[in-house]
This record gives C-alpha cells, sequence and structure tokens, in this order.
C-alpha cells in the first residue's frame, strides 16, 4: 500500500518543488537563441539567448546560461553570466558562480556562491546565507 505523504509533504527546498515535467535542455546539448517556455526549465547544458520561464529555472552544477533571464522562480547550481529576475524565490547553490544582476522576491545564496553584480530583493527580506548539506 502506498502512502499520499509523499504528495503532500512539504518540500523544504526549492529545487523540490515542482508543477509537471520540465523543458530539458541536456548535458551536452548546446542551445542559441531566446528560449520561452510556459513551464519550468532544467539545463544541464548551455545557453546562448535571452530567456522567459514561466515555472522554475533549474541550473544544473556543469551548466552555463549566457544571457538575461525572467523566471517564476530559480535555482542555480551552475553558472550564469547576465541578469535574472525571478517574481518569486532564488536559491543560489554553494558551488554557483553569476556575474551580473540577480533580483528575486527571496533570495538564498549558498556559503561559496560567487555574485558579482547587483541584488535586489523585492519583498525587503533579508538576505539568507546557508550551508548547502546535499551533494548532487
Amino acid at each position: 500500500m502506498s502512502s499520499s505523504t509523499e504528495d503532500t509533504a512539504p518540500h523544504r527546498r526549492l529545487a523540490d518543488r515542482g508543477s509537471g515535467p520540465p523543458t530539458i535542455i541536456g548535458t551536452g546539448v548546446s542551445f542559441r537563441g531566446d528560449l520561452i517556455a510556459p513551464g519550468s526549465v532544467l539545463l544541464s547544458g548551455n545557453v546562448r539567448g535571452d530567456g522567459d520561464i514561466g515555472g522554475t529555472l533549474q541550473i544544473a552544477r556543469d551548466a552555463h546560461w549566457e544571457g538575461q533571464i525572467r523566471a517564476g522562480s530559480a535555482v542555480i547550481a551552475g553558472a550564469l553570466t547576465g541578469s535574472i529576475e525571478c517574481t518569486g524565490p532564488v536559491e543560489v547553490g554553494a558551488q554557483a558562480v553569476i556575474k551580473g544582476s540577480v533580483t528575486a522576491k527571496s533570495l538564498a545564496i549558498a556559503n561559496g556562491a560567487v555574485i558579482e553584480g547587483e541584488i535586489q530583493v523585492t519583498s525587503g527580506a533579508e538576505v539568507v546565507r546557508f550551508e548547502e548539506k546535499r551533494k548532487r
């Protein structure tokens, strides 16, 4: 007998939340051009162009996005060269490198992350610093 607690349990991390299957740009894939996605996007490869993501953008550790991004929320573990603006939360992993501005409703930054640019938290909340415990 399966339990429904897995489906209804609160998710502690932004990366654990989901709104259906994401658009996936896999390892070894390079995409050039603007990307418009109504849902979530998981980037494990490389993108060069601007992005308009309706859901959550996840940039994996070895991934890189070069361009301006608008998204609902974001989890950044890899590299971003350009600005990101999110209407919701942004979580920046310990190995992430962002060269550009970050605008978000809330912002959590793991110790070790690098952000070379302006930070703006639109809700007025404090930036949360944390120690990344998960190893992916």
